[in-house]
């Protein structure tokens, strides 16, 4: 088949994600997608940022599709260069990030080189992916991808592949783009609202828990408005943080914690909780009992039902029109007691405080998340990678914005916080943007290190250095286990940064941290800092102080 109306099918592809408003493609190339690099040569609108490992070109593609609601899209080669999307892919997908994975393959209707490299990657996918697909044919290119990008951005936005072999990719066809359809999620159901409402009506003491799923533009604004009108305090998961100010006064915690925290303690007292945008991917913030407080689910889906989640009442729809139905129509009570729940609070204002005065070096943890917030500007963005650390900033960090504290509690993959950071920089590059990693975790890609001073990013990247797998040693040491088999030797990183082009800074007090964060935020480029932390009090803090504390109240 060939003449002026057909074109090659690699060439196809990159007309489908211009259609789409594809910006970027983060990846590492194999011979198996030269067709498709060649066709990408050619787009003006779609830009190859080559990164250094597939799962680096992962995570900044599941970032840029957390950011924006658009599909953030990845490539990578067959066999190997598959295998090392699957991580940012879980990723992605447990932390509803919508994601398009591109991976090549050897040609299927014909192929001299046996079985080398090849792996039933379409069926490795599948698991992770809310779809996972081989072309076959130029010609279904258009579908498969509209078909790809629909499943991607559709609550719960999550990641999805295709697969396109090296012969496919090489054939004429005559297809053409498909334009993306106009779709309206549904709103709730109006008796499900008035039941709501009534329940809330009814309480004595009702709270609002904000999760992954409220992240969301429309719904920030209306649960200001319903928090504004009701008085109603509000709680978040990690996943939550940001969503409203959390310097509003009604404000009782991130629930960072398994159990027995301020933020606890202030759920236990509420007999009607309102929870919107719950994901059962998350930890529970909560453990419902028969019997106790009535929950209201506010979400896009009905309720996943296990032994200590099983909601009364759901309303299910656009979370935002919910909100604002709910808002509408609710009547605030005079007999709603708040005070009973944000005396929790308070008095976690108060211990909070008195940690984060602490000024020991190695640096007390505490201290670091307070520093950090301080020299941070309000729409300042930090990308945390997975840690002991993970728990400190969602707990005591105070979010102003929504997605400002990029952190994941789904997968809670290490080695995320770098290529995140890079993603933040690029999209805003008139805004501070600071990683925050464990050595561990930053050392599972600190090879993007080159890729952010070749792509002449301006970022900040905190290493907090104990020479260990922190959080693990913590749970060690927590279970009763002898010390073994979780501490490493570190890399001199300021050296190291410096062999990439970075930065490299070494923090030598706690005044000294606060002093180099100010720079590395006021100066162009890379900063890599190393900053030593002293976790010797991790199990006294988030455990037994914070439990005795919460008693007494």
């Amino acid at each position: 088949m060939s003449g002026p109306d057909t074109k090659k099918a690699s060439d196809l592809f990159i007309e489908c994600l211009e259609a789409e408003g594809v910006e970027y493609i983060f990846g590492v190339p194999g011979e198996e997608n030269l067709d498709l690099l060649e066709s990408l040569s050619k787009s003006d609108s779609i830009r190859l940022v080559l990164t250094r490992h597939e799962q680096g070109a992962g995570f900044m593609a599941a970032t840029y599709g957390r950011h924006t609601g658009k599909t953030g899209v990845c490539l990578a080669t067959l066999g190997p260069g598959a295998t090392n999307l699957v991580t940012a892919g879980a990723y992605a997908q447990l932390g509803g990030m919508p994601m398009l994975m591109i991976t090549g393959q050897k040609p299927i209707k014909s192929s001299k080189q046996g079985r080398f490299q090849i792996l039933d990657v379409v069926e490795m996918m599948g698991p992770i992916t809310k779809y996972a697909h081989q072309l076959a044919s130029g010609e279904n290119i258009p579908s498969r991808l509209r078909e790809a990008f629909r499943l991607a951005e559709e609550e719960k936005p999550g990641a999805v592949h295709i697969e396109l072999p090296e012969d496919i990719a090489a054939e004429p066809c005559k297809a053409r783009p498909i334009a993306a359809s106009v779709a309206r999620r549904p709103s709730a159901e109006g008796k499900a609202v008035r039941l709501a409402v009534e329940a809330l009506e009814k309480a004595k003491a009702p709270v609002l828990v904000i999760g992954a799923g409220a992240n969301r533009k429309m719904t920030s604004r209306m649960l200001r408005q319903l928090v504004e009108k009701t008085g109603i305090p509000f709680v978040t998961t990690q996943m939550g943080k940001g969503v409203i100010d959390e310097r509003h006064p009604l404000f009782l915690g991130c629930a960072a914690l398994s159990s027995g925290d301020f933020v606890h303690r202030a759920l236990e007292a509420s007999d009607c909780i309102v929870n919107v945008g719950h994901d059962v991917i998350e930890k529970p913030p909560f453990f419902m009992q028969q019997g106790g407080a009535t929950v209201i689910h506010v979400s896009t889906k009905t309720a996943e039902v296990d032994p200590v989640y099983f909601p009364q009442i759901e309303v299910i729809g656009d979370i935002a029109n919910a909100i604002w139905q709910i808002k509408e129509d609710v009547v605030p009570q005079g007999k709603w007691d708040s005070e009973c729940l944000t005396r929790y609070r308070a008095a976690d204002i108060s211990h909070s405080q008195a940690l984060a005065d602490d000024t020991r070096f190695p640096v007390f943890p505490p201290h670091l998340v307070h520093t950090v917030r301080d020299v941070t500007p309000e729409d300042g963005i930090i990308c945390l990678d997975n840690g002991i650390y993970k728990i400190w900033f969602a707990r005591c960090y105070t979010a102003y914005l929504p997605n400002t504290v990029l952190l994941d509690n789904a997968l809670a993959s290490m080695g995320a916080g770098l290529p995140s950071a890079m993603m933040s920089a690029m999209l805003y590059p008139d805004r501070k943007v600071m990683a925050i990693c464990g050595d561990g975790g930053f050392m599972m890609n600190s090879q993007e290190l080159e890729t952010a001073v070749r792509l002449g990013l301006n970022l900040t990247v905190l290493i907090l250095r104990d020479d260990a797998y922190g959080m693990i040693r913590w749970k060690q040491a927590n279970m009763g286990f002898e010390d073994y088999g979780l501490t490493f030797g570190n890399p001199d990183f300021v050296k190291y940064a410096q062999s990439y082009g970075a930065q490299g800074h070494r923090v030598e007090s706690a005044k000294h941290l606060r002093e180099l964060l100010v720079r590395c935020r006021d100066t162009p480029g890379v900063h890599v800092v190393d900053c030593p932390v002293d976790y010797s009090e991790n199990d006294r803090i988030l455990n037994h102080e914070i439990k005795e504390l919460s008693a007494q109240l």
